[in-house]
């Protein structure tokens, strides 16, 4: 993974010690709320219900274990014992004081991690594919290309202060693990017809209250120009997005207001003036490919015959094999899930023990190294296939081996009314009572790959609009009401899910996902998947069954 030279930790450093000095004199009322508003937004500190939230940014998702050691002592230390993994891949805490932050920060920063961006009107985190590197379908680590991008976003000076919050994601891949066409750029490495490598460049995705599907702009650019066909965009946007309602202020509206072939012209306009200024050269390619070379793999590790022995013999293991590991492109290792999604668990939380205990793991059976999901789930990219037998056992011990990835109780919850300001109805209770619910493991197999998004509010942060079944949490004179979606996705034929009816009051949410399941057992086709029963049969079944008694 990237290590931070000289430059890199000097200015975290700096950073720190700069937003030391802002705490301080707002503390000591020198700065008033609207003056250090701006500055700790730049440093990933909201205000929310009981106490502030700090998000912490994890580049493209990649965590080394000594980094997740700093996690662990942070909730330990500075919070409640616990964190939160989110859609984006970031870690927040949610009880931190707001005199201690910038300690927080200086805890990170030994250890080169930070909350520069990953709040206000910048350019936020850029997300990548969590089986990046390690993945059968991958066409180039896009890795590489994230940190390159992660380098020329922090702190940009021309894009401090956008319309509104901006966010990049790039994949690498054939199969789409890091909803690309939701994004306010989506960059995909392609092939062109002459077996080059390029990017698929998109723009204008974005959920929210107006969920959108990004569209192409450029399908093929060469690789050196990446950084200035990025900013091309993204001064027609800075220059044309709305600041005068935030509402319609992301580029999503932009380019649909504008058209996606008169968007484009202004783009190619802006490009065609700065296309030389800001070139990647192979050389420096190169460079950052150095950065993420492959560990030492054993290349015998397809030799052993115990991990075939126990998945034989123990039907438990072969579960939770089948649902929490993955195919790995090295012969006799697996890509390995560990699931936040225990029923008794907030989705994404995980206490400060289990992250001492998994860096544990990390170290000793992947290369010291944790991924962070777009489903609020944690991985170990790089394990022995002799290896998981023993891991998996741990992980039980641990609470984190749930067989659930892909399933309907691997729910995306955002934090709702317990912690957020911005909320109209719980999620975490909501997700507690239907995975309760839904507490036959056997029944949760048998239906397959479900995905449930609940959002506590329109802000969409727990991507409820793209969900399988999407869930949001509405105010209704005070009450706690929640409107269903169906038929969302966020891979590559991604779509928004339309919504089947009336909202329905909180005592009635989980009867309503019942039933939902309940209608899709009835009518679905030998291994037909839920997308595929609702895009053939559409709504009606399903509403029927959930307003029957309206």
């Amino acid at each position: 993974m990237y290590q931070y030279n000289e430059q890199d930790q000097t200015l975290i450093e700096e950073r720190v010690t700069q937003f030391r000095g802002q705490t301080q004199r707002f503390l000591n009322g020198e700065l008033g709320p609207d003056e250090f508003r701006a500055l700790r937004l730049m440093n990933g500190l909201y205000i929310q219900t009981h106490a502030p939230m700090l998000r912490v940014a994890i580049p493209y998702g990649l965590l080394a274990s000594r980094q997740l050691r700093t996690l662990a002592k942070v909730a330990r230390n500075y919070d409640k014992g616990y964190c939160h993994f989110t859609t984006r891949q970031n870690v927040q805490y949610n009880w931190p004081a707001l005199e201690q932050v910038p300690d927080i920060l200086a805890e990170l920063a030994a250890v080169q991690m930070h909350a520069i961006q990953t709040s206000g009107n910048c350019l936020r985190n850029t997300t990548s594919d969590h089986l990046a590197g390690v993945c059968v379908d991958e066409i180039e680590d896009p890795r590489p290309y994230c940190e390159i991008i992660r380098q020329w976003t922090t702190l940009h000076p021309e894009f401090a202060y956008l319309p509104r919050k901006f966010k990049i994601a790039v994949s690498g891949s054939e199969h789409d693990r890091a909803a690309v066409q939701l994004h306010d750029i989506g960059v995909y490495l392609v092939r062109n017809e002459n077996g080059e490598v390029g990017f698929r460049v998109l723009a204008g995705g974005g959920l929210g209250r107006t969920p959108i599907i990004g569209q192409t702009i450029k399908p093929f650019l060469e690789k050196k120009y990446l950084l200035s066909y990025l900013e091309a965009i993204l001064r027609v946007y800075n220059l044309l997005g709305r600041r005068d309602n935030k509402y319609k202020a992301r580029i999503k509206i932009l380019l649909k207001e504008t058209g996606l072939e008169k968007f484009t012209a202004l783009v190619e306009e802006e490009w065609s003036r700065t296309r030389d200024d800001i070139l990647v050269s192979d050389e420096q390619i190169l460079a950052m490919k150095a950065q993420f070379t492959p560990p030492a793999y054993d290349a015998s590790a397809d030799a052993d015959a115990s991990f075939a022995q126990h998945l034989t013999a123990d039907s438990e293991f072969a579960k939770w094999f089948k649902y929490n590991s993955a195919d790995h492109r090295v012969p006799g290792y697996r890509v390995v899930f560990v699931s936040l999604k225990a029923p008794d668990s907030p989705p994404g939380d995980i206490t400060a023990e289990r992250l001492d205990a998994l860096a544990d793991l990390a170290d000793k059976y992947s290369f010291a190294e944790v991924r962070s999901t777009h489903r609020q789930n944690l991985v170990l990219a790089d394990v022995k296939q002799a290896d998981l037998f023993p891991l998996w056992q741990k992980l039980a011990a641990l609470k984190l081996a749930t067989p659930n990835i892909g399933t309907v109780t691997d729910m995306i919850c955002c934090p709702g009314l317990d912690f957020c300001s911005l909320a109209n109805a719980g999620s975490i209770g909501v997700a507690k009572e239907i995975n309760e619910a839904l507490d036959d493991m056997d029944y949760i197999h048998d239906i397959g790959d479900i995905k449930i998004n609940m959002s506590g509010c329109m802000n969409g942060c727990a991507h409820q609009s793209v969900g399988h079944i999407g869930i949001l949490g509405v105010d209704k004179k005070g009450e706690e009401w929640y409107q269903i979606t169906l038929g969302g996705s966020s891979e590559n034929e991604a779509a928004i899910g339309d919504r089947m009816g009336p909202a329905v009051a909180k005592n009635q949410i989980t009867p309503a996902i019942i039933n939902i399941l309940s209608v899709y057992v009835q009518i679905r086709l030998e291994d037909e998947t839920f997308l595929q029963s609702v895009k053939r049969v559409g709504l009606e079944p399903f509403r029927e069954k959930v307003y029957a008694n309206h």
